[in-house]
């Protein structure tokens, strides 16, 4: 059975319904492929009896009723790929989450080969998802059918995945490693909105550029977030960055020029004197007011922390190998970074380490010590 739950009323029902559940299996569909500023369109939650709803969130903007059971930690929350669908809700619906179980990370720690939902749902339970609908634009309405049946599939073999995927980790002694990572993730900070005045200096080519040309990609930028911020479209559906590169490194001078330059839209030729305006700015600029990108300085490392680094390296891949793990779940390059540099002596030093968690500790944190010795 599902429903869609559009009043405050129909959200006071869902809350009684699952309120003392065991699990409930949670999804959202957002916007961003569609909008400037992303909303979550869709909140997704299915029960272990089967029953499964859809809350139209354009619809019912407040949904603080629901943030009791969310923070229950008597109540598990399944989710796969959870970190987005986390920092999305607590941004707009400022949600705390407890007790929180990702079926990705399960399936990560237990050394799968496939990850993706649809290949995992197949693989363990013989179910064959549709994905047509991932990338539809869900700040629509209404729903067709399809789409309402593509958004409630992916809640309701959650909770049988998440049994199958906690029962192996049990027996592999992994349960506690799975736990501990989803409590990070269900700690994730809200997602935020917040522009970034540098963000050209990431366009992929832009370090290649001379420093005139990175004032065109500059002024570019900044014209087409703000064109993105008036009429609430992604920037990559006004300008994409590779038209912003082919324009800063050749600055189109008249409306002709501009319009020979793939990837600009009829739409956008209709800015064109604010465009050249813009470019015409940056190729005015003075020398000393250029924009410059500062180097990308790699920190010289002391030879003892090479041969540290080095020899962890050695024993992440002996150890990822007989555990049959991805080398990035029993120790990342950051936290070997951090290992090598910390030089810890004892397993107190090494607990010390941010983000190595207890469980890496435990595990395997004799025979990390014995690699850095």
């Amino acid at each position: 059975m599902s429903a869609w739950i559009r009043t405050a009323e129909e959200l006071a029902g869902l809350v009684a319904a699952l309120r003392g559940s065991r699990a409930v299996a949670l999804d959202s569909e957002s916007d961003s492929l569609y909008h400037h500023f992303e909303k979550v369109c869709l909140l997704q939650i299915a029960t272990v009896g089967g029953e499964a709803w859809l809350v139209d969130t354009l619809v019912l903007k407040d949904l603080q009723a629901l943030a009791p059971v969310l923070a229950d930690p008597r109540t598990v929350k399944v989710f796969h790929g959870a970190d987005y669908d986390v920092v999305t809700l607590k941004r707009d619906f400022g949600f705390g989450f407890e007790e929180l179980f990702d079926t990705m990370i399960a399936a990560r720690f237990l050394g799968m080969p496939r990850i993706g939902l649809q290949a995992l749902v197949q693989s363990e339970l013989g179910v064959v998802l549709s994905k047509h609908a991932q990338t539809d634009d869900w700040s629509r309405r209404p729903l067709s059918p399809a789409q309402e049946a593509y958004a409630l599939a992916d809640v309701r073999h959650l909770l049988n995945l998440q049994a199958r995927l906690e029962a192996r980790l049990r027996e592999r002694g992994r349960l506690a490693w799975v736990t501990e990572e989803c409590a990070a993730v269900a700690a994730l900070p809200p997602a935020g909105r917040q522009a970034d005045p540098e963000a050209y200096q990431k366009v992929k080519g832009a370090r290649r550029l001379s420093r005139r040309a990175l004032a065109v990609l500059r002024n570019l930028h900044a014209w087409r977030e703000g064109r993105a911020e008036a009429t609430d479209v992604p920037p990559f559906r006004i300008l994409g960055n590779e038209t912003l590169l082919a324009m800063a490194q050749v600055p189109p001078r008249t409306a002709e020029d501009l319009g020979r330059i793939r990837g600009v839209s009829s739409r956008v030729r209709k800015h064109a004197p604010e465009l050249l305006e813009a470019i015409g700015r940056a190729l005015a600029l003075p020398e000393a007011g250029l924009p410059l990108i500062p180097a990308a300085s790699r920190p010289l490392v002391p030879e003892p922390v090479r041969r540290r680094g080095e020899a962890l390296k050695a024993w992440r891949a002996q150890e990822a190998a007989r555990e049959a793990l991805d080398v990035s779940v029993v120790l990342p390059q950051r936290l070997i970074d951090a290992v090598a540099e910390a030089a810890p002596r004892d397993l107190a030093g090494l607990s010390s380490i941010p983000g190595l968690r207890r469980w890496r500790v435990e595990a395997y944190g004799t025979r990390i010590l014995a690699a850095l010795s």
